[in-house]
């Protein structure tokens, strides 16, 4: 742990605390001095049970789930008022089943739920407080699905290429109040559940999975860049040179 102490001060909002890439974002922005408000489907995930204890005090666990759309707000607004500001938004919590293009239709329509109208609806939810404040940082998990079409579906694709418009509609917009929107678009980040689920994995031209820690690297430099907004960045260990 670096304990570099960018966000000293600052409160994060984590969904999908239960999964690898979110129940490390919790860490690394605990680790940098935040508070962390990280939400599960699960009161108790189990990513989150070796947490140093010397961090726990600033993290508070609470059950969400993406697909209740109507609660969304009102979990922005009890972390506003419980913790005094939503500084960070991560909304890491996605879902991707293994599907053909003949897919069903609820199938497609929880990938959108889950993976981009709720993202988007704790984004709306925060901008105000955040606008006011003069500052903000709102980061979109994405993947390189999004510009590959990927081996997960056309739902998980069509998912996370939106979140793309999401950045590039948010940050010209609120850039000028302190607000920054970026997205990092990982792939096959070991130690997750979607790798797991992908069948015949084809290593990237470095030759191994990616780690978390590089994905939350990424995502913290981007969190702590008040100059970078409306970015996509591909963390894909050489897949897409271009």
């Amino acid at each position: 742990m670096t304990g570099s102490a960018d966000f000293v001060g600052r409160t994060a909002l984590v969904t999908g605390a239960g999964g690898g890439i979110g129940s490390a974002l919790v860490v690394a922005l605990l680790d940098a001095g935040a508070t962390v408000v990280a939400t599960a489907r699960d009161p108790h995930p189990a990513r989150l049970a070796a947490v140093p204890d010397e961090l726990r005090a600033r993290l508070d666990v609470r059950v969400a789930d993406m697909r209740d759309l109507a609660s969304l707000p009102a979990l922005v607004a009890s972390v506003e008022k419980d913790h005094g500001s939503l500084d960070v938004l991560v909304p890491a919590a996605g879902v991707g089943a293994v599907h053909g293009l003949d897919l069903a239709l609820d199938v497609w329509q929880d990938a959108l739920t889950v993976n981009l109208t709720a993202p988007w609806l704790l984004a709306q939810a925060a901008l105000p407080g955040m606008t006011a404040r003069g500052f903000g940082r709102i980061l979109f998990v994405s993947s390189i699905a999004a510009y590959t079409g990927g081996r997960i579906g056309p739902h998980y694709a069509a998912s996370k290429a939106g979140l793309h418009g999401l950045v590039h509609a948010i940050a010209s917009r609120t850039v000028a109040a302190g607000v920054t929107a970026n997205a990092i678009a990982p792939a096959l980040i070991g130690g997750t559940d979607m790798v797991a689920a992908i069948p015949d994995v084809t290593l990237p031209p470095i030759g191994r999975l990616g780690r978390l820690e590089e994905a939350t690297s990424l995502a913290l430099a981007l969190l702590s860049n008040a100059y970078l907004t409306g970015q996509v960045v591909l963390l894909d260990g050489g897949i897409r040179p271009d």
